[in-house]
C-alpha cells in the first residue's frame, strides 16, 4: 500500500524557465540513470524479496522515496514550461507551434503530446523501456547493481547541475545529489552487513570446487605479443575474496574449431548449404566446366 501528501519532498523552484533545461531534466525521469529505473529496480527487488525482512523493508522505503523524486522532477519539467521566455510563447502562439518548439530547444512532445508536462522518456525522447532494471532475486547481485544505479544517478545530477544557472532547479538537484550520497551508502552497508569482498563470488551458495578453478583468479591478456598486459592490484597479489591468488595469463585457444551440422531441411537454407556446402557447389561447376573441355578435343567433337 502507499500513500500520498500533497506537498513535495523538496521545494522545487524555477526563477528563470528553461524549455531547453526541461528536455535535459528527462534523462533524470526517464534516463538510464534515471529516477523511474531506480524506483523500478528497487520496488521490484523488495516484492521479490526472501530472507530477512530488513533488506525488503529498506528496499521498500528506498523506492517509494524515488516515486517522490519523480514527482519533483516531472514538476520541475512542467515549470520551466509553463513559464517559458515571452519569445518562446509568442512564437507558440503562432500558426506552427511545432516549429516554435524546436527553435525554442524544446522537446516537441512537451508541446504536442503533453500539453506543457513531463513525459516518461529520456531526453531523446526514448519511452522508458525498463531494460536496466535489475531484480535478480540475490540481495548482493543486486546491491552492487544498486551502487551502480546511484553512482550513474549522481553523475548525471552533477552535470545538469553544471548546464544550470537557475537558482531554484540548483537548489533542488543540490537536494537529489545528496540523495545519491546517502542511497550509495546504504547499499554499500548491506554489502558490508552481508560480509563484504568476504561474501564474493555471487552466488556464494554454489561450490566454488565445481567450477574451472585453474582460471578463477587469472587475468586474461588479450594484447598482441610483445604488448605487456596491463598491471594492478587485478594482476598480482591475494584475490580480493581470499580465496586465491590472482595471476596473468597471455589467452590463447583452449577450445575446439565450431563445425556445425549441416542446415535441416525444414530452415530452407540454400541446396548447396545442405547438400556439402558453397566449396560442394563450386567442385560440381568445375566438373562440368572439365567435361565440356574433354569433350572439346575429342576427335568427332562437333561430327554429325
Amino acid at each position: 500500500m502507499f500513500y500520498h501528501d500533497k506537498q513535495l519532498q523538496y521545494t522545487v523552484r524555477v526563477d528563470t524557465p528553461s524549455p531547453l533545461f526541461a528536455k535535459m531534466l528527462q534523462q533524470a525521469i526517464g534516463g538510464v540513470e534515471g529516477e523511474i529505473r531506480v524506483m523500478m529496480q528497487y520496488l521490484f527487488q523488495a516484492w521479490g524479496s526472501r530472507g530477512p525482512t530488513k533488506y525488503r523493508d529498506l528496499l521498500m522505503e528506498t523506492g517509494t522515496e524515488e516515486i517522490g523524486h519523480i514527482e519533483m522532477l516531472a514538476t520541475a519539467v512542467a515549470m520551466n514550461l509553463e513559464g517559458s521566455p515571452a519569445s518562446v510563447q509568442e512564437e507558440a502562439a503562432k500558426a506552427n507551434p511545432m516549429i516554435a518548439a524546436v527553435l525554442g530547444g524544446m522537446n516537441p512532445r512537451h508541446f504536442l503530446s503533453t500539453g506543457m508536462a513531463a513525459t516518461p522518456e529520456d531526453a531523446n525522447g526514448t519511452p522508458f523501456d525498463a531494460s536496466h532494471v535489475y531484480a535478480s532475486g540475490n540481495i548482493m547481485a543486486d546491491m552492487y547493481a544498486n551502487v551502480t544505479a546511484e553512482a550513474t544517478g549522481r553523475v548525471l545530477a552533477t552535470r545538469l547541475y553544471e548546464m544550470t544557472d537557475d537558482p531554484g532547479m540548483k537548489d533542488m538537484l543540490r537536494f537529489l545529489i545528496a540523495r545519491d550520497t546517502m542511497h550509495q551508502q546504504q547499499w554499500l552497508a548491506v554489502i558490508e552487513e552481508l560480509g563484504g569482498t568476504q561474501g564474493l563470488p555471487i552466488p556464494n551458495s554454489f561450490p566454488q570446487n565445481q567450477e574451472l578453478q585453474e582460471v578463477s583468479y587469472t587475468f586474461f591478456s588479450t594484447s598482441v605479443e610483445g604488448v605487456e598486459p596491463p598491471t594492478g592490484r587485478w594482476s598480482s597479489g591475494p584475490s580480493l575474496d581470499g580465496k586465491g591468488v590472482f595471476t596473468t595469463r597471455a589467452l590463447k585457444p583452449m577450445g575446439q574449431e565450431p563445425k556445425l551440422a549441416p542446415p535441416i531441411p525444414q530452415g530452407h537454407a540454400q541446396t548447396e548449404q545442405m547438400t556439402g556446402g558453397l566449396s560442394g557447389a563450386l567442385k560440381n561447376v568445375t566438373n562440368r566446366v572439365e567435361d565440356a573441355v574433354g569433350n572439346s578435343r575429342r576427335p568427332d567433337h562437333g561430327q554429325s
